[in-house]
């Protein structure tokens, strides 16, 4: 199975003026393909330090793709770092020029001479035309000894083998990149790498319980090399990502159901979704089938469950209220709340910040009686919120299966 890395090229990124969204759209399309990514950075425009990490990429892996550098300023450095990783000149390609000065036109200007830098490219790359833009991309196909293994990471071995690798830049404004990436290198990719297996992933979302107690229910599973099966923590939320690589989707598919229907045995009701779905979704789907409609009010959330239920549609949310709210009067608000939207069910969440730990209270009232909670949240200030709209979310979810029972 061919490897891959990525190489983002931008110091805005490394300042943090922009948010890199590249990377995580080609780590995406070189799964659908089956290619496996080993290792993604974001190097400055330095010459230097994109040709040093160009060529550290080209001893690990069979595919090395830069995205940014290749505007006509000085400081877009990638078309003299490829060709210098590679050991050859730069070259003039007049149709790329014609390319460029052809889209330049339609935005009636005229070309101007420093653009000409983006016609250049390494001796004997493959050009990549670019009809969404000013800068042209391009592919350098080598032949290079792998000096790591796929299972050593970071530590230098003798040559594993030798292999026909590509380098690929593209551009570094993402529509520019995705267009290309989706209509020119991705079917040279398949084509040179004669790609015919397929990575898939389902990401299954738990809550209500930690991350540790649920790698002892599934760590087993995580020893696994295919499928393989990893933990993420999102502030409450826990993911169990499992991975299969296949000849084919169904045959990744079927893989992966095995795993999860395991999962899904072993931790129940903790399992609330999986992939796109959102606990609110799973919060309020659970109470609409209840016959359930739904008030909310929360305090001292800074808005943090009124945004994610503003980003959700659900029929059932009759109203959402934020108030400033005094330790043990959760209750009382909460009945304000309810009775205010003519809601069936209200469920109220207060935080209460204290040097030494964060106080959250939940309070939910159903046509069938009041549940209260008092939690302590220790971790950073910044994620109780999150945190404890993500509790008082589980205690909708879970109090409405519960009533169905």
């Amino acid at each position: 199975m061919a490897s891959a890395e990525i190489i983002t090229i931008g110091t805005e990124i490394l300042l943090g003026e922009i948010v890199d969204t590249n990377t995580r759209f080609l780590a995406r399309g070189l799964r659908a393909l089956g290619v496996d990514l080993y290792r993604t950075i974001t190097i400055g425009d330095n010459t230097e330090r994109i040709v040093e990490a160009i060529r550290d990429s080209m001893s690990r892996a069979q595919i090395v793709i830069t995205t940014g550098g290749l505007g006509p300023t000085i400081d877009d450095p990638t078309r003299e770092a490829v060709a210098r990783a590679v050991g050859v000149e730069s070259e003039f390609r007049e149709e790329l020029w014609t390319q460029i000065a052809a889209m330049i036109a339609r935005y009636g200007r005229a070309p101007t001479e420093n653009q000409k830098r983006q016609a250049y490219v390494p001796q004997g790359a493959i050009a990549i035309e670019n009809p969404v833009g000013t800068a042209p991309s391009f592919i350098v196909e080598f032949n290079s000894p792998l000096l790591y293994s796929g299972e050593g990471l970071g530590r230098r071995v003798e040559p594993v083998e030798t292999v026909s690798g590509a380098i690929i830049a593209l551009p570094g404004v993402p529509q520019e990149m995705e267009y290309l990436f989706e209509k020119s290198v991705a079917p040279y990719l398949q084509k040179h790498f004669d790609l015919n297996d397929v990575i898939k992933v389902r990401l299954l979302h738990a809550v209500g319980m930690s991350e540790a107690a649920i790698d002892e229910q599934v760590g087993e599973f995580e020893l696994l090399s295919n499928p393989s099966v990893g933990l993420a923590a999102h502030s409450g939320i826990i993911d169990i990502r499992i991975t299969a690589k296949a000849k084919s989707e169904t045959e990744a598919n079927r893989m992966i159901a095995e795993i999860e229907t395991q999962a899904r045995a072993r931790l129940g009701e903790v399992i609330f979704g999986a992939d796109d779905e959102t606990l609110e979704q799973a919060a309020f789907g659970a109470a609409a089938s209840g016959g359930w409609n739904v008030a909310v009010l929360e305090s001292a959330l800074g808005g943090e469950l009124t945004r994610r239920l503003a980003g959700e549609s659900l029929s059932n949310l009759f109203g959402v209220e934020a108030a400033e709210i005094e330790s043990g009067a959760l209750k009382e608000s909460t009945q304000k709340v309810r009775e205010k939207f003519s809601a069936k069910v209200a469920l109220g969440v207060a935080l209460f910040p204290s040097e030494t730990e964060q106080v959250i209270e939940l309070c939910l009232l159903t046509p069938k009686g009041e549940t209260t909670r008092r939690l302590t949240y220790a971790g950073p200030p910044k994620y109780a919120p999150r945190w404890a709209s993500s509790n008082a979310l589980n205690l909708l979810r879970l109090s409405a299966l519960r009533q169905m029972e």
